[in-house]
């Protein structure tokens, strides 16, 4: 199965589609716990809500493209209102009670979608534009998976140009190696915060909108892509751009064929190589120095 050149470039191509949507999830997730060193299980449940947001914004407008648009500001609104209320003041508590009260969102978050939508699974229709197939490498593949694929890597590159290339890029850099450093020059580092959590939780309601075409949309859905997130932050190392972008790319591939290979051991041979990996680079791939 393996020296088949079929099964290998279909299984890269899954293997890369996932990967695009977990450094979608991955990277708000990363970011937020480099940069203000807090652990938001909840992340995930912002993934959930952007599938929902694109079901409802999908019947509302019936066109893909502003559901590209609106479904990701709404989780985006809903993320800088948690913030606001709650989430800024557990900054400075203890680990374990961030914890405790992320993972309480996470049924807030359950029992919300069910009372809003209902228990029963929903999918969305790909759209017409995208809808078909392509080749590549002379094999047939969906061409809305290729979309997703494309996506990911362009959110990637303007993260990196807007990291590397702008003043807010250089401060959120500065602010994940050294915050009081940041904050004794006078830049309001809590709006910079503030700004880069939104747009992780825009980023994660926009894995779910891009997902929700390709998987059902349910209750729950947020917790089977939440522990592959987890694990791709510990392995890229917290904060770290490159590190999201590196662990998505090997946890996607290696889920991917995994589960088609080993099924019955597919997360096991992931936490395995999670395990090997930071035995060797304890601090991630890619890591970044923090000063907090």
């Amino acid at each position: 199965m393996l020296l088949d050149p079929e099964f290998l470039i279909v299984q890269t191509l899954n293997g890369l589609q996932l990967s695009a949507l977990l450094f979608l999830l991955s990277i708000g997730l990363s970011v937020v716990f480099g940069l203000i060193n807090f652990i938001n299980l909840a992340h995930g449940t912002l993934f959930m809500l952007g599938a929902y947001f694109a079901l409802s914004a999908a019947r509302a407008f019936d066109s893909f493209w502003l559901v590209l648009l609106v479904a990701p500001v709404g989780v985006a609104v809903v993320g800088g209102l948690l913030y606001l209320v709650l989430l800024r003041h557990m900054q400075r508590a203890d680990p374990m009670k961030q914890v405790l009260v992320t993972f309480g969102l996470i049924f807030v978050g359950l029992e919300s979608v069910m009372i809003v939508w209902g228990p029963l699974p929903h999918t969305i229709d790909v759209p017409a534009l995208l809808a078909g197939s392509s080749s590549v490498l002379g094999q047939v593949y969906p061409t809305y998976r290729l979309f997703i694929i494309a996506l990911g890597l362009a959110v990637f590159l303007l993260l990196y140009l807007g990291l590397e290339r702008t003043r807010l890029g250089a401060i959120v850099r500065a602010g994940v190696d050294n915050r009081t450093m940041v904050a004794a020059l006078g830049i309001d580092i809590g709006l910079v915060f503030f700004l880069v959590f939104c747009l992780g939780c825009g980023l994660a309601g926009l894995a779910g909108v891009v997902a929700a075409p390709v998987f059902s949309i349910f209750p729950g859905m947020d917790m089977s892509v939440l522990i592959l997130a987890l694990i791709v932050v510990v392995l890229g190392g917290p904060g770290s751009l490159k590190g999201a972008g590196l662990g998505s790319l090997i946890i996607g591939i290696a889920d991917t064929y995994g589960q088609v290979l080993v099924p019955e051991l597919a997360r096991v041979t992931i936490y395995a190589l999670m395990a090997l990996i930071l035995i060797f680079k304890p601090a991630g791939l890619v890591p970044v120095r923090s000063g907090h």
